[in-house]
């Protein structure tokens, strides 16, 4: 039996899903080193070609007008924008895979990233065993998400809410640091131990470097999700903001050069650098290519609706929403509200009067009139939704 031929808006969704899951497995093959995770990115970008390849072919058929070109052309255009954010998460695998080498302190700052990488192997009679994913609900309880499950030696990448966790299985989960802890209870593995309270020693160049290239990866996945949101809401304002963080993005690598250079001296094997330089190369792209994205918002064009019906599709939705006074929110700081583990809404922007401030910190205090941008599953929409507003008054019998 034939496939079912796929529109336009499906394959679309489906390239923008793979590149996420592109660029969360690069990085996961960078903090384990795993050469299987890397080879997992090659074979997505081989698929998501194949669907965009297809995509670009259904989109010309679909043009039966000029104002049917004009549309479809936004879409090719994010659609060519999608791809670039997969080769950059091929360029980051490729580092793995040619072994260029990665200093040990990136993987030890990588973990504290926004969003960092964890692995964790579930015990026997855990609370998890036996359930789905859908039951879990892992990104909205703990923030964190499922990006695969190994089984005995076969992995299963991007499992669905269907797919049950079994005793011995691993999961390599994404999400918070502090959301981290919570997975591993339910898996019945023990709280990670806490970070050794040393003396801190001067930083060295490379530390500067690693420092620098861990901002950059932060920045770059934060510009991305501000495109997306830019073009779901239809906003100059946020697309505005992303050629803000591109800019800041050229700067930082230019930054980061100089500091692998320096620290050129001092490394074991001055040759090993070049991962940084490639991770550095990768990350850039990435912002570039989310810049490209809201070329269409930022010069008031319309958008073709097939774009912001495939982003409302996507496995990650994004959000909006309005501190009210009274709120949950009004007053609190992101680490007491812990909204990325409690609702697993990554906050991108907020917007404070004409003022933008992009990847607020835990002890961001947010205020009566705030507006927030942020990404996750779509029923952590409606908790953050429900933190931020003031409930209605119950009705009077």
């Amino acid at each position: 039996m034939d496939e079912e031929p796929k529109s336009v808006k499906d394959l679309l969704v489906e390239a923008k899903d793979a590149s996420e899951l592109m660029v969360d497995l690069a990085y996961a093959a960078v903090f384990f080193n795993e050469q299987k995770l890397a080879r997992e990115v090659e074979r997505l970008e081989e698929r998501m070609s194949g669907n965009l390849h297809r995509l670009r072919m259904v989109a010309m058929l679909a043009a039966r007008s000029p104002e049917d070109a004009e549309g479809m052309a936004a879409v090719l255009w994010i659609a060519d924008a999608v791809e670039k954010i997969g080769d950059a998460a091929s360029d980051i695998a490729r580092v793995v895979e040619a072994q260029l080498g990665i200093p040990d302190a990136l993987r030890r700052d990588l973990r504290h990233a926004d969003e960092m990488t964890a692995r964790v192997r579930v015990r026997e009679d855990a609370p998890m065993v036996g359930r789905s994913l859908r039951e879990l609900s892992l990104a909205s309880e703990t923030g964190m998400w499922v990006m695969a499950i190994r089984s005995g030696i076969e992995w299963q990448f991007d499992p669905g809410p269907d797919d049950v966790i079994a005793d011995g299985d691993v999961l390599l989960i994404r999400g918070p640091e502090e959301g981290v802890n919570g997975v591993r209870e339910l898996a019945g593995a023990p709280p990670l131990p806490e970070p050794p309270d040393d003396d801190v020693p001067p930083l060295s160049d490379l530390d500067r470097a690693v420092d620098i290239l861990i901002e950059l990866k932060d920045l770059s996945e934060a510009a991305v999700g501000l495109a997306y949101s830019s073009l779901l809401f239809n906003n100059r304002s946020l697309a505005a903001e992303v050629g803000t963080l591109e800019s800041r993005s050229d700067a930082l690598h230019d930054e980061l050069e100089s500091w692998v250079l320096r620290s050129a001296y001092e490394a074991r094997d001055p040759d090993a650098l070049r991962g940084l330089l490639r991770l550095g190369s990768a990350s850039e792209s990435m912002s570039d290519a989310a810049r490209d994205m809201t070329w269409y918002v930022e010069r008031g064009e319309p958008l073709h609706p097939v774009v912001q019906l495939a982003l409302e599709e996507t496995e990650e939705t994004g959000a909006q929403t309005v501190v009210e006074a009274g709120s949950a929110a009004d007053g609190r700081t992101l680490r007491d509200l812990r909204l990325e583990a409690e609702t697993g809404m990554f906050v991108l922007a907020v917007q404070r009067g004409p003022r933008w401030i992009y990847r607020p910190r835990g002890q961001f205090q947010l205020r009566a009139g705030d507006r927030l941008i942020a990404v996750g599953p779509e029923e952590g929409a409606e908790e953050l939704d429900r933190l931020c507003r003031v409930p209605a008054p119950a009705p009077t019998s």
